[in-house]
């Protein structure tokens, strides 16, 4: 994995909509989400057209593979970041970063 991939676990789907409709390539937008009352590294993972799905997992619970956790990768995105689908698996899903959402 070099610098520039950054990898996160989509985690919380059930609670929303589940992730059976996910497939490799889709295109989620992440969304910090500094108010939340229970994680203020909390990052919210949206879909256009169907609202939020989950969050960027951040416990070693349910951080899967060489994923980054939300506190991990909280300082390295722009309050808004766009990833891709890369894994569906039985609970969660793994996305890349596409755009950090950072302007250089």
């Amino acid at each position: 994995m070099t610098m520039d991939e950054m990898y996160f676990t989509i985690t919380g789907c059930k609670h929303y909509l589940g992730n059976a409709f996910m497939e490799k390539g889709m295109k989620v937008k992440l969304l910090k989400e500094p108010d939340n009352a229970y994680d203020k590294e909390a990052i919210q993972v949206k879909i256009n057209g169907l609202g939020k799905i989950g969050y960027v997992a951040n416990s070693p619970f349910t951080v899967k593979g060489e994923s980054m956790s939300a506190g991990r990768l909280y300082d390295k995105l722009g309050d808004t970041a766009k990833g891709k689908i890369m894994f569906v698996l039985d609970d969660c899903a793994i996305c890349k970063v596409t755009d950090n959402g950072k302007d250089f």
